[in-house]
């Protein structure tokens, strides 16, 4: 298998748009990266950035694993990128408005009727509802790997409640700190300014009813969800309130702050609580983290939700597959960027290809998140790929599969000096009521371990800072 090294290329010369910095690695004795390398872990302590490792037995909190050499994105790929970036989100929030208002996608048969009314993340709630601006996924992070010097793949859409853009933030800060002098030699584009035009997205959409600035606040399950570091960090560079559903009551449909100093009106919460939890009196009844009423004061456009509820629809990987066929529907274009080739275990006929091939396939839960409940072919034992096998007769409309991509490596730094590790990329899109605006990189995700695969942080990976030329 063929694998692309973007520092190198297929030649074996480094690349130009890594010049500059592989000619400082080259130069930077081991000693100077050693000393680099504990700076930064010290960095990352100092400030508390931890992410919850599930099953961990060394402990569910842990520091992620940060590599000190950037991965370098030139001017040309970038332009590229964001393009296909901001079609795939525009299409997007068309499909989730559609399949809650006209749902003329279905009628036209393009996506069949029985895999978005009866998908678990289908919220019936929603059903001719327009929220603000018409906008559902205001937030999307979109992941995509890199094949060769001219293909990238989109692997997932996160349009729930995606995650990870602190880490991103932190990032580039700690390799300000680090690499000053690199800094120098190259013109980079800037990240700092996500959270003011986070806010500013928020603020575009929030109900015309109000009169003042709108009041933004972030809606965060608690210091013990895995996140709680990113919904803190964010609320405080955003210079909102962080709150929790306690702190958050309705009244005559409108949503209200609980504050020292009385009652204040609420506009828009940028919620980081999924569907399920957000109002009990809609959905889980027993939830203790939503605010009783909200779905009242939502759908009366007193207040908006960023994400939308219901927008996970779009998170669904049998979805995924459809995506090209999605853009085509509502752009009237051909897909900039690619999807990965995709089976859709529900359909007789992928299911025998997909059962035929396991050991060779990557096979994921329709429905699941941060790398759980996956199946890697290639580097799955007997037990594993026999268990999968009678999920996959059992519940087929449960998964889809994809061929084992030979993901691009980037240059990282282990014990043993810098070597190719596998890495893929989610660029963090935001979508207001007047324009889609896309971070310059977004959080580039590795597999610490070579030749892995994974790159969940959930699962083990680390991250590392994403330079997008000028």
């Amino acid at each position: 298998m063929q694998i692309f090294d973007e520092m190198l290329g297929t030649d074996g010369n480094v690349r130009e748009v890594y010049s500059k910095l592989s000619a400082w690695f080259a130069q930077a004795s081991p000693e100077v990266l050693s000393s680099r390398f504990s700076e930064a872990e010290a960095f990352f302590r100092r400030i508390g950035i931890t992410f919850a490792v599930y099953g961990d037995a060394q402990g569910t909190e842990r520091l992620i694993p940060f590599d000190i050499v950037p991965r370098m994105i030139a001017a040309k790929e970038w332009a590229f990128l964001t393009k296909g970036l901001e079609q795939r989100v525009k299409a997007i929030n068309a499909f989730v408005g559609d399949i809650y208002g006209g749902r003329e996608i279905l009628r036209a048969g393009i996506v069949p009727e029985d895999l978005i009314l009866q998908n678990p993340t289908f919220r019936p709630e929603m059903t001719q509802f327009r929220p603000a601006g018409g906008i559902y996924a205001h937030i999307s992070g979109i992941d995509i790997v890199r094949i060769d010097a001219e293909t990238f793949y989109v692997l997932e859409d996160n349009a729930r409640t995606p995650s990870g853009v602190s880490y991103m933030l932190e990032n580039r800060e700690a390799m300000l700190r680090l690499f000053p002098e690199l800094f120098a030699q190259h013109r980079i584009l800037p990240v700092d300014d996500y959270p003011d035009k986070l806010l500013a997205c928020m603020r575009s959409v929030a109900p015309k009813t109000a009169s003042r600035e709108p009041n933004v606040v972030l809606l965060t399950p608690g210091q013990y969800n895995s996140a709680y570091y990113e919904h803190s960090f964010l609320s405080d560079k955003m210079g909102i309130e962080l709150v929790e559903g306690r702190d958050l009551f309705v009244r005559n449909s409108c949503v209200y702050m609980r504050t020292t100093e009385g009652p204040q009106r609420v506009d828009v919460i940028y919620r980081r609580l999924d569907d399920e939890y957000l109002d009990p009196l809609v959905f889980r009844t027993d939830s203790t983290l939503g605010v009783p009423g909200l779905m009242s004061a939502y759908k009366a456009g007193n207040v908006t939700l960023a994400n939308a509820v219901g927008t996970g629809i779009s998170d669904d990987k049998a979805i995924y597959s459809y995506m090209p066929e999605i853009i085509r529907f509502y752009s009237g274009e051909e897909p900039i960027l690619k999807n990965v080739p995709t089976w859709r275990c529900r359909e007789s006929d992928s299911l025998k290809h997909v059962l035929d091939h396991l050991p060779d396939l990557v096979v994921k839960e329709v429905n699941g998140s941060g790398g759980y409940g996956m199946l890697v072919g290639p580097h799955a034992s007997k037990d594993e790929l026999s268990t999968f096998r009678a999920k996959l007769k059992a519940h087929p409309e449960g998964f889809i599969a994809q061929p084992t991509l030979a993901l691009s490596t980037v240059p990282c730094f282990v014990d043993a000096g810098l070597a190719p590790r596998h890495v893929d990329l989610r660029p963090f899109v935001l979508s207001g009521a007047d324009r889609v605006e896309i971070v310059p990189g977004g959080l580039t995700r590795v597999a610490m371990k070579a030749g892995s695969l994974v790159v969940n942080s959930s699962q083990g990976g680390g991250t590392k800072d994403t330079w997008v030329m000028e």
